[in-house]
């Protein structure tokens, strides 16, 4: 059994993770932490491009279906994107430490990224109705989507996560519709000239994560060709 005090395990995966591969591993750690076979763990990864749509997708907003492969997602909100350039970082916790109240937990993600922002230069937002965080723009949308949430909670543990645009590519988000979002655009820490790597908004991330939801340790990333144990 895992200390229930223990560090939260933090683990970075070099190159491109397959979206298949690591929703099946996600499910099978968050089912072993919800065992206290395992420790909880923040994962952060790329993705090669594709689409996933979340629980609440409408059809209609998947604007052109052939041009990545597109997966249905057991997260909420509706389409989304990843890709090359993108930091998404798969969240798997134990809400029973954290008082088992899903809107805080969403509420402490948006506070997270918000602080991790703040390090990178970029002053985030939340809108009411609209999760994820925005950034304010002077130009036309004049509000754009920098960071996505999208999470699931079985028997109290989470999984699923966030996404941060830090360089990919914009125009591929123009084959959906993003979070339902037609209003608005979407931006990323280089369309607004912050000059930051993927390593550079891992650090942000990271020094934001603790004083939220608390202390870390490295850990090795996942192995996705071997059954989930502790760690």
């Amino acid at each position: 059994m895992i200390a229930p005090d223990s560090p939260i395990a933090w683990s970075v995966s070099p190159g491109r993770v397959p979206y298949a591969a690591a929703t099946a591993f996600m499910e099978a750690r968050a089912d072993a932490v919800r065992r206290g076979d395992a420790g909880e763990l923040v994962w952060l990864l790329e993705h090669p491009p594709l689409y996933t749509a979340g629980t609440s997708a409408k059809p209609e907003d998947l604007l052109a279906p052939d041009r990545f492969p597109v997966f249905r997602s057991g997260r909420g909100g509706e389409y989304t994107y990843h890709g090359p350039g993108q930091r998404v970082v798969y969240t798997m916790l134990d809400l029973r430490r954290r008082g088992r109240d899903v809107r805080r937990f969403v509420h402490d993600l948006e506070r997270w990224l918000i602080a991790a922002l703040a390090d990178l230069g970029v002053a985030g937002t939340v809108r009411d109705g609209r999760v994820g965080v925005w950034v304010d723009r002077d130009a036309p949308p004049g509000e754009e989507k920098i960071a996505a949430i999208g999470v699931r909670v079985r028997r109290w543990v989470s999984f699923h996560g966030v996404a941060v645009n830090v360089d990919p590519d914009l125009s591929h988000f123009d084959g959906i519709v993003p979070c339902g979002q037609r209003a608005h655009g979407v931006c990323s820490l280089a369309s607004l000239g912050r000059r930051a790597t993927l390593a550079d908004a891992d650090a942000a991330l990271r020094r934001a994560f603790e004083p939220v939801f608390g202390p870390v340790a490295d850990a090795a990333p996942p192995r996705l060709d071997t059954p989930v144990s502790g760690g």
